[in-house]
């Protein structure tokens, strides 16, 4: 399989992981098993991030709209995260990969969030992929949570005002040691980023695919890199001065 050189490779890709319960309903199966299959699209698409040299991959398994679908459904996804963490996160820590959980985890019940904090305790010092997992998590929550813990600093006195940029903001935000968000990936068919790493998304290329998610692999993944490795981006400059730099 080839790579593409590392100068054109994205920093941080994020995936909306779409196209699981179609996948099943194709197959005449419950959705869950469609989100029981989509766990070995991750693996693929792991692999593939360590293999090209990709630092940050951020995944959207569970939004904070999530909780709307059917309560069986919810449940399914819920116990199939509980035992993906127990069976994956001994490879992932033993391939360097540092794995962390974002969004509003106080929504889970306590057995699943100790797993959670375990997770993350055991593979923190690891730094050949940061690989994020948002879960009750949505990018309006993400910007306000940012702004209100920036309120609490500057009412105790402990940010000034006219420190609040761009960069300050960004500061508080889920993701905010990590490179710019620079390649977001929808699978499914979808045109639409639901809500998906808002803030993060200013400056990233969007790539959306009508590939089902359970059947996305690391040649799918190529094929997103290699798109995004033909774009130019300009950042507001001109493409001449894109050219000269």
């Amino acid at each position: 399989m080839t790579t593409t050189p590392q100068k054109y490779v994205p920093r941080h890709i994020g995936i909306v992981m779409d196209g699981n319960g179609r996948w099943a309903k194709a197959r005449h199966r419950p959705r869950s098993f469609g989100h029981n299959a989509g766990r070995k699209a991750v693996r693929e698409v792991v692999e593939g991030c360590l293999r090209q040299g990709v630092e940050a991959l951020t995944l959207f398994a569970f939004s904070s709209e999530n909780w709307q679908r059917p309560q069986e459904e919810v449940g399914a996804l819920l116990d199939l995260f509980v035992r993906a963490l127990d069976k994956e996160v001994d490879e992932l820590h033993e391939n360097g990969v540092r794995l962390r959980f974002i969004g509003d985890i106080d929504a889970f019940d306590k057995p699943l969030q100790q797993r959670m904090l375990g997770a993350m305790k055991r593979t923190a010092e690891n730094n050949k992929l940061h690989m994020n997992i948002a879960v009750n998590y949505g990018g309006r929550w993400d910007i306000v949570q940012a702004a209100r813990k920036i309120a609490i600093a500057a009412a105790r006195g402990e940010l000034p005002l006219e420190a609040i940029d761009e960069a300050e903001f960004d500061r508080w935000t889920s993701l905010a040691e990590l490179p710019p968000l620079d390649l977001f990936i929808r699978t499914g068919g979808d045109r639409r980023v639901s809500n998906f790493l808002l803030w993060q998304l200013a400056y990233a290329e969007l790539y959306f695919t009508d590939t089902l998610w359970p059947d996305f692999n690391q040649i799918s993944l190529q094929h997103a890199i290699n798109d995004f490795a033909r774009r130019e981006r300009r950042f507001g400059r001109t493409g001449d001065q894109v050219a000269q730099a």
